[in-house]
């Protein structure tokens, strides 16, 4: 089988330069560099998908690249408009995924706390997140997302913005008497950047359509069970 030409957007960012080092140590995916693009670039290589790592700009312009050739388009860029996010989720054409968090454990994480939230009814919640001093949105497109399946104020998500840390998410549930803490501590990129290969390995597998963590970890578990 041939290796699946992949177009990256966003290839010097610290998820690009991670996701391209990574295609050739992890070939059981069968992922290979198709061609980078930077802002405003044009594309004239062939590949069979798309995905970027940039800025808002950049994913709606490599999201038209995508549809243009008629191919699949992941993107984990944050801060995305409401605009642009409605035009993903309505996507007959082609495969199109988004995700703040590309990570499956992260994923797995939000549902943990989701189910905790349920079981200590009456407890007070808090979620604190720390991220590297690069990063421009606070709170963290992530933080906002465990913040919507908690049903907690996005504005009362508290941050921290400390040296290079990659990333960590904690939950807490307190009450008069007790504490109870979740805890997600990515210690390497690379977590997010091996996690994003493996989606595009499975989204060019799939029909046109928007599609989200919640479909990629019901594809991983039915797989794990076969």
């Amino acid at each position: 089988m041939n290796p699946i030409k992949i177009l990256v957007n966003g290839a010097n960012g610290k998820m690009g330069r991670a996701m391209i080092r990574l295609m050739s140590a992890l070939p059981q995916l069968n992922l290979t560099l198709a061609a980078t693009r930077g802002a405003g670039q044009t594309v004239s290589a062939d590949f069979d998908a798309v995905i970027d790592f940039s800025t808002p700009q950049g994913a709606q312009e490599s999201f038209e690249i995508a549809r243009q050739h008629q191919k699949p388009f992941l993107t984990g860029t944050t801060n995305l408009s409401e605009e642009f996010l409605a035009r993903l989720k309505q996507e007959k054409n082609i495969p199109v995924f988004f995700a703040p968090n590309v990570s499956l454990s992260v994923y797995f994480f939000t549902q943990l706390a989701t189910q905790a939230a349920a079981m200590y009814q009456g407890y007070t919640t808090h979620l604190h997140e720390i991220h590297h001093i690069h990063k421009k949105d606070a709170p963290s497109g992530t933080a906002k997302k465990i913040a919507a399946a908690l049903n907690f104020p996005p504005e009362q998500v508290t941050y921290e913005r400390i040296g290079e840390t990659v990333g960590t998410h904690e939950v807490k549930f307190t009450s008069p008497f007790d504490e109870i803490s979740l805890t997600h501590r990515a210690t390497n990129r690379d977590l997010f950047a091996k996690s994003a290969l493996e989606i595009a390995a499975w989204l060019v597998t799939c029909g046109p359509g928007f599609y989200t963590m919640k479909d990629y970890a019901k594809f991983k578990l039915e797989e794990t069970t076969k």
